[in-house]
């Protein structure tokens, strides 16, 4: 049994234990069961659910998920408007999302995919310092889909 100041009391009988901490107004809690034999401690049980939550929020809080972005090109994309999707690119990049490029393809445009894998890769060549490939340039349907994964 441990006291409220984390001073070992030594192995007791549970009701003498329970007793002690009803003198000092508290609670006994178990707090290693799996210990032989398990180890008790008398203390505000609910202070230390509060404390316990606490911890708990502060841990959610310093959490943070990735968003996967999407930047969506064009075979036949201008070099200005490619800059733009660039850009943009490492600012979602930068903030540590994950980016999804999709490259579109209508008509005939499909029968010239070596185009749009062209592109995907001209595209992380441009943000190769703060990206890396996750997934590399792959044909689905009429759109070729490659993800960008933020260095760390």
């Amino acid at each position: 049994m441990v006291g409220t100041d984390g001073q070992q009391l030594g192995i007791m009988p549970l009701r003498e234990a329970l007793r002690i901490a009803q003198e000092q107004g508290l609670d006994l809690v178990e707090v290693a069961p799996q210990a032989r034999p398990p180890v008790c401690r008398i203390m505000d049980f609910g202070k230390y659910k509060y404390e316990q939550s606490k911890r708990e929020r502060e841990a959610r809080k310093k959490q943070r998920t990735v968003d996967i972005k999407e930047i969506k090109l064009r075979p036949g994309i201008e070099e200005h408007d490619f800059k733009v999707k660039a850009r943009n690119t490492l600012r979602f990049l930068e903030d540590g999302d994950k980016v999804k490029v999709t490259v579109m393809f209508r008509g005939r445009e499909i029968s010239h995919a070596e185009l749009g894998e062209k592109l995907c890769w001209r595209l992380a060549e441009e943000v190769a310092e703060r990206a890396s490939v996750e997934r590399p340039p792959k044909l689905e349907g009429r759109n070729m889909v490659m993800i960008l994964a933020p260095k760390n």
